[in-house]
């Protein structure tokens, strides 16, 4: 499957798998800065994600980091 072939729940779950991966303190890692994790999302916009949602989720960064730091806090 490629593209829009790909269900757009899945797609979504791709962005927020990665960016919940490298967010995260792992065990054998620190999570990285959300400054480093938004530029690797938009890093893979061609290749790993749909653009247009990664251009979404650019676009709620803010709402994003709202949550992120109501949750990790």
């Amino acid at each position: 499957l490629k593209e829009t072939e790909i269900p757009l729940t899945a797609r979504i779950m791709a962005i927020a798998d990665v960016f919940d991966a490298i967010s995260q303190k792992r065990c054998y890692r620190d999570a990285m800065p959300l400054d480093k994790c938004f530029e690797i999302i938009k890093d893979g916009r061609e290749t790993d994600f749909d653009p247009l949602l990664v251009d979404i989720f650019v676009e709620i960064r803010p709402k994003v980091e709202k949550v992120y730091e109501l949750i990790y806090s």
